[in-house]
């Protein structure tokens, strides 16, 4: 058990500005654990941020309502790491790049990503097998899912969820070279759709929109390509490429899901892969927290809303869905209600789950929503005088924070 004396190994200045993390259990049993403001996992353990000059402060707080601290961690790669004693080991950095070196060579013996199996200039061609529209009556624009057979590929164009794939466009461009690929974000597990390991799915938005100068209508080379396929199309693939957006192996993890639009994509691929593989999928068995914050200008652009919500219904101490609905909902000011808005409502909570280091945070949408985003959790950091930015940088290093806009 730690004393209210366990930071007195911590006078060094160059922890002033360092944050730690307490394993706190014993508050779920404790009925005025609610005055900490933090929720308490079903294992009744919680997880406490707390700045260095308030740390004998939180552990009396923590032991008056009953708690006990079983754990604390740096936060800083560079802070000495805790002993139960509450003095740094010995040889901090020596001991830190040796766990470091061992959680490395694990990951990287565990995990296999394939990468570029195909090249621009020899890609794979596969067939359009299925395309349908996902944006339902009275939504706006043009928004289609659609698989393409990978199988005869020699080798076999093989992906995992977060990963994504280029496709080549036929044709040239205005100065006679033929289109440059496009990349997108894979919207099925690497067993596809079929679970059969033989096709990929993607999730595509026809671009258009009208030129500022003439006023044409113009529509994007690729999307328009891809939308307008039909079954048996022939389409010219690349890669997998991509290892910012993997879902952690960890069946425990937390998995917090931040999409715009056909940002669901990688979490389209993590979210089946999580709840619709059953069988197909016994390497995995997800048990930990899915939480899918999803922004869309009106409710007919959900896209795959009916099995999202199917999802939570089955597993609803598992999966949990917030919409940003921009052009129906409401922010707290009276103004449209777009991702960041959700987000803040929601951002103390958001700041609890990701002081556990089993919580992994993606974002995923149109470049410039990570700054409404920052603003909103950086709230709620400091209301516990935690620098939201410093924190942010930590999570990154930790690969817990995965960004990809575009």
């Amino acid at each position: 058990m730690y004393s209210s004396g366990a930071s007195a190994g911590f006078n060094n200045k160059q922890y002033n500005s360092r944050a730690f993390v307490y394993e706190v259990v014993g508050l779920s049993q404790n009925g005025n654990s609610s005055n900490l403001n933090y929720s308490i996992r079903k294992s009744g353990t919680t997880f406490i941020t707390v700045p260095y000059n308030r740390m004998q402060q939180e552990m009396r707080r923590i032991a008056s309502l009953g708690g006990q601290i079983v754990g604390i961690k740096a936060l800083s790669s560079d802070t000495a790491p805790v002993e139960p004693s509450g003095q740094p080991t010995a040889t901090p950095k020596k001991e830190a790049a040796k766990t470091a070196a061992k959680t490395t060579a694990k990951a990287k013996s565990k995990k296999k990503v394939p990468v570029n199996t195909y090249r621009p200039k020899s890609p794979f061609v596969g067939k359009c097998t299925e395309i349908y529209d996902l944006v339902r009556e009275g939504g706006s624009g043009t928004c289609r899912h659609m698989t393409f057979d990978l199988s005869g590929g020699d080798p076999q164009l093989q992906y995992v969820e977060g990963q994504s794939i280029g496709i080549v466009p036929p044709g040239k461009d205005k100065a006679g070279k033929p289109h440059k690929l496009r990349l997108y974000s894979i919207a099925s597990t690497r067993h596809g759709d079929n679970l059969e390991d033989n096709t990929v799915s993607l999730c595509v938005r026809k671009l258009e929109y009208k030129d500022p100068e003439t006023g044409d209508h113009v529509e994007g080379v690729c999307s328009s390509f891809l939308c307008n396929l039909n079954p048996g199309d022939d389409v010219s693939i690349t890669g997998p490429v991509g290892k910012e957006m993997l879902l952690p192996d960890d069946e425990d993890a937390n998995v917090i899901m931040i999409a715009t639009g056909t940002g669901i994509a990688p979490f389209r691929a993590y979210l089946w892969r999580m709840f619709k593989e059953g069988e197909k999928n016994p390497d995995y068995n997800f048990k930990g927290l899915a939480w899918l914050f999803f922004g869309i200008p009106t409710t007919p652009n959900i896209l795959y809303k009916d099995d999202l919500e199917k999802m939570t219904q089955d597993y609803p101490d598992n999966f949990r869905m917030d919409y940003a609905i921009s052009r129906e909902q409401q922010n707290s000011e009276g103004g449209k209600m777009y991702i960041q808005h959700k987000i803040g409502e929601h951002a103390d909570k958001l700041w609890e789950l990701m002081q556990n280091p089993k919580t992994h945070t993606y974002i995923c949408g149109l470049k410039g929503m990570e700054g409404g985003i920052d603003e909103a959790l950086g709230a709620a950091a400091s209301k516990h005088d935690v620098d939201w930015t410093a924190y942010r940088k930590q999570m990154k290093k930790e690969h817990r924070w995965h960004v990809e806009t575009y």
